[in-house]
């Protein structure tokens, strides 16, 4: 998976945001997704297959997106027995998913079979540990009985990952530039809250512009609403990749 922000003299830096924009097909429907990929497949190459669409459709979604030449991040956040997620990191990555998401708050016995079953497939999924949800604010997080900050609880979860032998994590925008102290130029962080210029949150609390997660060195930016359910879909992906592409030719002369 090639870094975003690596020199690259020979792309534009419109061309490489497009390889590292992940559209969350959060829609009900495989018809619907399909329909959404379509209109999107010009401004973006992966898109994420989440527990809404995952539900609805099934596998066959995945394989269906796959085929059509796209590469799909499955974000089950597999949270299970070690065994359990083992075996449905094999089914995944019998799939085609190019990443999958397991919640890093399993536990290091858990990351471990994730790592160790990846590892023997021919095509592996790049596995990301979801450190804390970019929904849960402090108050959030001290509601579930934990007393740390949100910062400290992710830099916790992360470093568990890492000694676990898991290079990838889910991480908001506010965490990404402490987890690259982390996990150093070869982990890979994706960064869903990503919110563009005067966009409305939602019900994300952790967010950013996509401008702040590049220059914080996210490796992909992963954006639902503001592109889905806009008027014109492919006009609103397009503006995001304006922002990231700015902000990757800003870094690049630094």
């Amino acid at each position: 998976m090639t870094d975003m922000n690596a020199p690259d003299s020979a792309r534009s830096p419109f061309e490489i945001a497009k390889e590292h924009l992940i559209v969350a097909l959060d829609v009900p429907s495989a018809d619907a997704a399909l329909k959404l990929a379509a209109r999107l497949e010009d401004q973006c190459k992966w898109f994420k297959v989440g527990l809404e669409l995952y539900i609805a459709a099934g596998p066959a979604i995945v394989e269906a997106l796959v085929k059509r030449g796209h590469s799909v991040f499955l974000d089950l956040k597999l949270h299970d027995i070690p065994n359990t997620v083992a075996s449905a990191v094999r089914s995944a990555g019998a799939l085609g998913a190019g990443l999958l998401t397991v919640h890093a708050s399993g536990g290091p016995a858990m990351l471990a079979a994730a790592r160790d079953a990846a590892a023997a497939l021919a095509n592996p999924p790049q596995l990301l540990a979801v450190t804390l949800l970019t929904s849960m604010d402090e108050a959030q997080v001290k509601a579930v009985g934990v007393e740390r900050s949100a910062g400290e609880q992710v830099a916790l979860l992360a470093k568990m990952g890492l000694a676990a032998g898991i290079r990838g994590f889910v991480c908001s925008p506010q965490e990404v530039a402490a987890l690259r102290e982390l996990t150093g130029a070869d982990g890979v962080l994706v960064t869903p809250g990503i919110r563009p210029s005067g966009a409305d949150k939602g019900d994300q609390q952790r967010v950013a512009t996509p401008a702040l997660a590049i220059e914080h060195a996210a490796s992909y930016l992963v954006v639902g609403r503001p592109i889905t359910q806009a008027a014109d879909p492919a006009l609103a992906a397009e503006a995001v990749l304006f922002e990231m592409a700015e902000a990757l030719g800003v870094a690049s002369t630094q």
